[in-house]
């Protein structure tokens, strides 16, 4: 593996097997957003700490020498994967009237640790972002009020009192990245077609939901062993894509998650699996927000020292090994109605598809959605939707 978006991928997959756990509820996360934060601390991490980092976000296998746990200078040895990410936000970032994404990370340093002006100079290179110093020892609320409004600033007010009172008090380094996405359809849903629909939580229980519908060429796959199908839905531009994982049975989805791995996500979507197929979709309107708290899923993924006072060698930011990360909060929002541009797109091929078969594709029962960027095939979203 070679490329940051294979790492990324794996990333997100294993971040998806912490999350998922026992429960059935709704899940929605940025992979791309986290590890864009993570790697701004693998920055100046030295040692086993960027050790760990590394192997938790796959750059290990992405560079060589593996094995090393050398104090060799990040920035060049690893220079690759940082000049990656820099074209990967550079490309992201792009101004687009297609769609709204907003990918906003920054570390925020306790005053009194002086960072270092290469490590600053690094961050604004490789993340387009910076280090800013605020007073959390004698000022926690302000900072986390400062903290909080910017978040807001960068969503669209649609992400709102990251930090909850009092959660900066004995804060030294925290990381804050928030995610704020709004994409129009290529084809957009006739909203004269949504109807009121049950949805199946489960064999026994439904609830009403507004299902949305349209008949068209998608690009579709069914995948026999696994008893699912995957169907792609375009944004405007078709520079992004929603990618929609249906089991066929109602309560299909726990055997499709166990054996979901980011190897057969990305053989099962690619160009020579899926194909233009006649469709009809039912997709109800749906709404996700969700705040997580990663410290313990990180270290479950074994990124241990960097949280620990004993152990974290954030070295490369400070000059000094007193230095530790104190939280690592996500929040996302993510919102998907009939809304789009009136489709003028896919008409051409349809006219070859009259006399092709009619699938029909309906999301009335839990089903994962990744949203993914198609030039760099990143997954900038994944999520589960159990109860719209």
């Amino acid at each position: 593996m070679n490329s940051l978006s294979a790492a990324n991928t794996h990333f997100a997959f294993d971040l998806f097997q912490q999350l998922k756990g026992s429960k059935k509820d709704d899940i929605f996360y940025s992979p791309l957003s986290i590890s864009t934060a993570l790697a701004m601390t693998y920055l100046g991490a030295k040692e086993n700490t960027a050790f760990e980092i590394g192997e938790v976000l796959h750059f290990n296998e992405a560079t060589e020498n593996t094995k090393e746990r050398t104090t060799t200078d990040h920035v060049q040895k690893l220079g690759n994967v940082h000049h990656q990410f820099q074209k990967l936000l550079t490309e992201l970032k792009k101004p687009t009237d297609a769609y709204e994404l907003n990918i906003a990370n920054k570390l925020y340093g306790e005053k009194n640790y002086q960072f270092l002006q290469e490590y600053m100079d690094n961050v604004k290179k490789f993340y387009l972002t910076s280090v800013e110093s605020v007073d959390f020892n004698n000022a926690a609320e302000e900072s986390r009020k400062k903290i909080n409004s910017w978040v807001e600033s960068q969503t669209h007010e649609k992400i709102k009192d990251l930090f909850p009172k009092d959660s900066l008090k004995s804060a030294i380094l925290v990381l804050v990245n928030a995610v704020y996405f709004k994409g129009q359809w290529d084809n957009k849903f006739d909203k004269k077609n949504t109807v009121d629909k049950e949805f199946w939580l489960n064999k026994d229980t439904s609830k009403p939901v507004q299902m949305m519908k349209q008949s068209n060429v998608f690009k579709f796959t069914s995948l026999e062993d696994m008893q699912a199908k995957i169907l792609e839905i375009p944004y405007k531009g078709k520079d992004l894509s929603m990618i929609l994982l249906l089991p066929d049975e109602v309560d299909g989805l726990q055997k499709l998650e166990d054996q979901l791995t980011a190897e057969k996500l990305i053989e099962w979507t690619s160009s020579q699996n899926m194909s233009n197929a006649h469709v009809d979709l039912y997709l109800p309107r749906f709404k996700a927000e969700k705040t997580y708290d990663l410290r313990d899923t990180l270290r479950a993924l074994g990124m241990m020292d960097v949280f620990s006072t004993q152990r974290a060698n954030l070295s490369g930011m400070s000059g000094r090994k007193n230095l530790m990360v104190s939280k690592v909060i996500h929040k996302s929002f993510v919102e998907v109605t009939e809304e789009g541009t009136e489709a003028a797109s896919s008409s051409a091929v349809s006219v070859h598809l009259t006399s092709a078969p009619t699938y029909s594709f309906h999301c009335d029962h839990p089903f994962l959605f990744f949203i993914k960027h198609n030039e760099t095939n990143s997954i900038l979203f994944l999520g589960r939707v159990s109860s719209p």
